[in-house]
């Protein structure tokens, strides 16, 4: 994709909208800053907390998509790679199960180097975009990592028992 999506709109005024809902542009790394300032002073909690920012966003997408489950699930993916989180795309939907992986992200990118999966603002809107998909609770699950080595971000999520 070459520019900014049709569906970005700069309104002089000093905001920027995709679809209607206002987003903010803020570098990976200001954000990349942010977590590892979290995870310094909050250990393993600081996932859970970034979880539940992504989970914040991702239901205020997903209002903002007016869709049902199934076509959701086509839109965010694309509105993924719109705003720059990477090229998402879909490997699995079946039964209770929701498989995303997400190339060139920029979590993981800015992260740099890890021991394990960085990308939690993302598993938590995937997280919520399954919730909407299986009507249910759902948890997501970061199963591979580029910060971590891997070719691509892998993410899985299942309705909970």
């Amino acid at each position: 994709m070459n520019g900014v999506p049709p569906a970005l709109v700069d309104d002089g005024r000093g905001r920027l909208s995709h679809r209607g809902s206002r987003y903010l542009l803020v570098r990976p790394e200001t954000l990349v800053a942010l977590q590892k300032a979290v995870e310094l002073a909050l250990g393993e909690r600081a996932a859970a907390c970034l979880v539940a920012g992504g989970r914040a966003g991702g239901g205020s997408a997903l209002a903002s998509l007016g869709a049902s489950a199934g076509p959701a699930v086509e839109r965010l993916l694309k509105m993924g790679g719109e705003i720059g989180w990477g090229r998402f795309a879909l490997e699995r939907l079946a039964g209770d199960e929701l498989v995303v992986t997400v190339e060139g992200s920029p979590f993981a990118e800015a992260y740099g180097p890890a021991a394990g999966p960085v990308c939690h603002l993302t598993r938590g809107v995937l997280e919520r975009l399954a919730e909407l998909v299986f009507a249910a609770p759902a948890t997501a699950v970061e199963t591979a990592c580029a910060a971590a080595g891997a070719p691509v971000c892998r993410f899985e999520a299942r309705r909970r028992p």
